[in-house]
């Protein structure tokens, strides 16, 4: 999902035109499961965006299919922070994962929200707003708020 405030390349960071097709393959893939009332399209995706969380970059099909189709697009493109798309991915793969267990449980509807939620979200950042950039800053400003600079200065003692 897309930062709001990059405008410019940050090193290792992942390229625009890389974050847009992952956020159009997770609506796609959404508007399909519910079109189609087929769970496993979901499941699908949460496979998809499990690889990514869990070994980032390298994990992530999305990005390695998007760094050789949109070679051309991704040299000169403004990127987003690693940690803030892995962020926005772990967030969609917690929902998928639940809207599994909520078909699995029998509760399909359940299911449908939990993967409606993210259709939302993916459709209001390819929009211009991410609310997972929004909740990724809202954490970081609570947890200095909280613990400070802390463990800097308790890594030079």
């Amino acid at each position: 999902m897309a930062s709001p405030a990059s405008s410019q390349a940050i090193p290792g960071g992942v390229p625009q035109p890389i974050v847009k097709l992952n956020q159009a393959v997770l609506l796609g893939g959404v508007v399909a499961g519910i079109v189609f009332q087929q769970p496993l399209v979901t499941t699908a995706l949460f496979f998809l965006t499990l690889g990514s969380v869990l070994f980032g970059k390298k994990g992530s099909l999305i990005f390695l299919i998007g760094s050789k189709l949109l070679a051309e697009q991704n040299r000169n493109a403004a990127t987003d922070d690693p940690r803030l798309v892995r962020f926005n991915n772990t967030i969609a793969t917690l929902l998928l994962g639940f809207a599994q267990i909520a078909f699995l449980l029998g509760a399909p509807l359940a299911g449908w929200i939990l993967a409606g939620m993210l259709g939302v979200a993916t459709a209001v950042a390819l929009s211009g707003f991410c609310l997972g950039c929004f909740l990724f800053y809202q954490f970081n400003i609570q947890r200095y708020r909280l613990f400070g600079q802390g463990s800097k200065k308790e890594s030079r003692n």
